[in-house]
C-alpha cells in the first residue's frame, strides 16, 4: 500500500494485535531479505521483509513471517542478535524485556528447535536491551533499578555498572566492542570501558528520554530531553553542538539511520489517539518527513534504505525519506 500524502506512512503492513515495539535485524545476516521483528501483548513475530525499493518485482512491500514466537508477557523491548541468518543453517536469536523484570533469550532454527533462556537479576522494570555487535555473546540491559547489566548469553551476569538515575538506553559502539554507552534518565550520558569496568566519558543535559549513538559515525550521539533533540560530537565537547524543539508533547525516542549519518527519527509520546513521528536531516532546519500513526510505538532503521518504521494498532507504518 503506497500514500502520497507527506504525514501518511509510505507503505503498512497489517498485524494481529497492537504492535509495543519493532526492530529491523540491523546486521548482515546470510540472506539477502531484511529481518524484521515485532512484539505485541503475548508474542513476538520474526519475518522477512522486501520494498520495491530492494527488489523491482516487489509491488510496494513483501512481509513473510517465518514464526511467531508466544511470550507469557507484553514485550517491552526486543534486540536482535547477529548470529540471525537465514543461509542454508537458519538461526533466529532475540532477546525480549518484559514487566516481569525478566529478559528472555529466543532461539530457533525455524524447524524443530525452539529455546527460551529466562534471564534474571533486574529488581526492576526493563527499558532497553542490545546485543554486542560483532558475535552477540553478550547482552546489555538497562532498567529503573540503577543498574546497566551485562549478560553472557548462558544467563550469567559479567558486569553490573551502577547509575545515580534510571537507564534509558544502551548502546555498543558499532566497531570497539569494549566501548558501552548507557543513558540516564536524570540527564548523563557514559561511555564505559568493558574491560576496565571504568567510565571513560559523559555527556551532559537536561532529563533524557533516550540516546542512540551513531552507527556509521560512533562520533555522534543523539537524544531526546523534553521537546527537544540533541546532537553532540563526542570529540568536540560534553555540551550538546545541536539543540532544537521537535515535538509538543513531549519526545519520547530518537534513533539514528543506518544508512545515512546525517539522518535521524524522533518520536512523540504516544497520545491518545495518535503519536507523531518526525524524520530529520542534518543539513535541513525543518523535518524532512513528518508522520502519524495509531498510539505509535517502537521505532526503527532499515539497516541500508533511508526507511524506518514504527509499530500502530494492528499494522506497521514504513516511511520512505527521499535521501
Amino acid at each position: 500500500m503506497q500514500d502520497d500524502a507527506s504525514h501518511s506512512p509510505t507503505y503498512t503492513v497489517p498485524c494481529e494485535d497492537y504492535v509495543h515495539v519493532v526492530e529491523f535485524s540491523p546486521f548482515c545476516s546470510g540472506s539477502s531479505a531484511s529481518l524484521l521483528a515485532y512484539g505485541g501483548n503475548q508474542y513476538v513475530v520474526v519475518g522477512t521483509i522486501i520494498f520495491q525499493e530492494e527488489d523491482m518485482e516487489v509491488e510496494g512491500v513483501d512481509f513473510n513471517v517465518l514464526r511467531a514466537f508466544h511470550h507469557e508477557l507484553r514485550v517491552d523491548a526486543l534486540a536482535w542478535s547477529p548470529e540471525s541468518r537465514l543461509d542454508r543453517i537458519p538461526m533466529i536469536r532475540l532477546c525480549t524485556a518484559a514487566a516481569d523484570r525478566k529478559l528472555r533469550l529466543l532461539t530457533s532454527d525455524l524447524q524443530e528447535k525452539h529455546e527460551v533462556k529466562v534471564m534474571e537479576g533486574h529488581s526492576s522494570y526493563v527499558n532497553h536491551v542490545v546485543f554486542e555487535p560483532t558475535e552477540g555473546k553478550q547482552i546489555a540491559s538497562v532498567s529503573d533499578d540503577h543498574t546497566c547489566r551485562v549478560w553472557d548469553v548462558d544467563g550469567t551476569e559479567s558486569v553490573i555498572f551502577r547509575l545515580l538515575s534510571p537507564g534509558v538506553s544502551v548502546c555498543w559502539h558499532s566497531q570497539e566492542v569494549f566501548k558501552l554507552m548507557v543513558a540516564e534518565k536524570k540527564g548523563t550520558i557514559r561511555f564505559y570501558n568493558l574491560v576496565t569496568q571504568e567510565a571513560m566519558l559523559s555527556l551532559d543535559c537536561g532529563t533524557l528520554s533516550f540516546a542512540d549513538w551513531c552507527f556509521p559515525n560512533p562520533i555522534k550521539v543523539g537524544a531526546v530531553s523534553g521537546n527537544d533533540w540533541l546532537i553532540w560530537d563526542v570529540t568536540r565537547s560534553s555540551y550538546a553542538q545541536e539543540k532544537r524543539p521537535a515535538h509538543m508533547d513531549k519526545a519520547r525516542l530518537f534513533k539514528w539511520s543506518r544508512a545515512n549519518e546525517n539522518l535521524f527519527a524522533t518520536t512523540g509520546c504516544p497520545g491518545k489517539m495518535s503519536s507523531q513521528v518526525l524524520i530529520h536531516h542534518l543539513g535541513h532546519p525543518q523535518p524532512v518527513v513528518i508522520g502519524c500513526a495509531t498510539v505509535g510505538s517502537g521505532l526503527s532503521w532499515h539497516r541500508t534504505l533511508p526507511l524506518c518504521v514504527l509499530g500502530s494498532d494492528r499494522k506497521l507504518c514504513f516511511w520512505m525519506t527521499e535521501m
